[in-house]
């Protein structure tokens, strides 16, 4: 099977030029100005720009957390995610305390095989820093999963104590596994709600003023000083406080491997969403909590000097009207987590790109290459390269988007950018070659995402 992309403006985290593009059988073959080649499907891409399909490394499908499951499968997810430009996802394994990281992998690939429409790999959650746990790491390694997320978070769930979390940061330096890790002073948390909720603050916004700022800044300094002693690289999830930004900077600043995401939701949102009225604020429980705005400069900033090398999601959607309200009279008991898998190339193009903050270079290394490379998937993924899957966007930037629950296709009954119009349009997507969004229309096959077996962690 041979497509021709014609006529498109080209761009990759370090190019820009107009060029024809040749996928053959689902990998890109040949790039060039008038190609003249026959194919079996041309598509006219004229004042289109020609991008690397989006990489989201921080998705969350199926995912049992409180009591209920995340709204989105490995079938709606990956759907939405096609529609809003991403064609690879990394999801979360649950290894459970008293069971492996092997049964961890077969129950989450059970999950998105049959159902996910592009392309999937999983981190694994490592709730138990065990010697059988850890010896397990290099078995996850030989099947392709080559990254572990651990928390200082949640105590009794999934918290692992400095001790543990230094184990496995020694463990996955000697055999080139990266750890990423949840970072927030988790004992410190739990008083504070304690303290909250037997003073009667129940409303949503109390779930952010027990989670302050200060306690992601001590977790991930404390996480970077046990990296430094292990001679192991660290990748901080879902950056939101400047605070943590700092003691990422100084680290790196010094020459330790130690890299960072953050989400859309902490550059756009903030504490003020939580004062909306009636419940409306549990819309956006999430953890690491919205920050106050003075926040958002600071991580724009990091995403310019590299601070902060990725953007992802924490995809993890709840519905208001069967989910959220577990927690109305308890703000401790709404489900943590926010939708977010299809707004956020849309987002960052019009935050980034539109609004002068980063070049449009920039905007694909946050969105697709740096992911890549992060996680053992470049050059297969994240670039528009000879040898690369044909993972494609097509996008007008002449175009406008209309966000709302209406026109999205998160399975979930709110969006947060209800009403929020960003610059630019998604007109088509392609993955490994194949044309799964065509406009409005959904053309992917359930089950034709295939998992991704990575690479280990070779510095970045």
């Amino acid at each position: 099977m041979k497509t021709l992309i014609r006529n498109g403006h080209v761009v990759t985290a370090t190019d820009n030029y107009h060029a024809d593009v040749l996928i053959v059988d689902g990998t890109i073959q040949m790039l060039g100005e008038k190609l003249l080649v026959a194919a079996d499907q041309e598509i006219d891409a004229t004042g289109l720009l020609v991008l690397p399909g989006g990489i989201d490394v921080h998705t969350h499908f199926d995912m049992p957390f409180g009591g209920t499951t995340s709204s989105d499968d490995f079938l709606t997810g990956t759907r939405a995610a096609a529609y809003g430009g991403t064609t690879t996802i990394v999801d979360f394994a649950i290894q459970s305390r008293g069971h492996t990281m092997q049964e961890a992998f077969e129950t989450w690939l059970g999950k998105a095989e049959g159902k996910a429409t592009i392309d999937y790999s999983f981190h694994m959650i490592v709730s138990e820093a065990t010697t059988d746990r850890l010896e397990e790491m290099q078995r996850m390694i030989d099947q392709g999963i080559t990254s572990f997320k651990m928390f200082t978070a949640y105590p009794g769930v999934f918290m692992v104590d400095d001790g543990g979390i230094f184990r496995a940061l020694q463990r996955a330096g000697e055999i080139g596994a990266l750890i990423a890790m949840h970072a927030e002073n988790g004992s410190v948390i739990d008083v504070l709600v304690e303290q909250a909720l037997a003073r009667g603050q129940t409303e949503p916004k109390y779930h952010a003023l027990t989670r302050p700022p200060e306690m992601e800044g001590e977790a991930t300094h404390r996480a970077i000083v046990l990296a430094a002693l292990a001679k192991a690289p660290l990748y901080i999830v879902h950056l939101s406080a400047s605070q943590a930004l700092d003691a990422v900077m100084t680290a790196r600043d010094q020459g330790q491997a130690v890299y960072a995401e953050t989400c859309p939701q902490y550059l756009f949102l903030s504490y003020d969403n939580y004062e909306e009225p009636e419940f409306n604020g549990a819309k956006y429980v999430m953890s690491p909590p919205l920050r106050p705005r003075e926040h958002q400069d600071r991580l724009w900033q990091g995403l310019k000097t590299n601070d902060l090398q990725v953007v992802s999601t924490d995809h993890c959607p709840f519905c208001m009207k069967d989910q959220k309200v577990l927690g109305r009279d308890n703000f401790a008991k709404i489900p943590n987590g926010a939708p977010g898998v299809e707004t956020r190339m849309s987002l960052i193009y019009d935050g980034a790109v539109a609004q002068h903050r980063l070049s449009l270079n920039r905007f694909v290394e946050v969105t697709a290459t740096a992911p890549a490379k992060m996680f053992g998937m470049f050059p297969k993924k994240g670039t528009i390269a000879v040898g690369s899957d044909a993972d494609i966007v097509l996008f007008d930037p002449s175009g406008a988007t209309q966000w709302g629950v209406e026109t999205a296709h998160m399975r979930v009954d709110y969006n947060p950018y209800e009403g929020r119009e960003t610059a630019g349009t998604i007109r088509m997507v392609l993955s490994r070659g194949d044309v799964i969004v065509d406009g409005k229309q959904f053309l992917g096959r359930d089950g034709r995402g295939q998992f991704i077996k990575r690479d280990t962690f070779h510095g970045f």
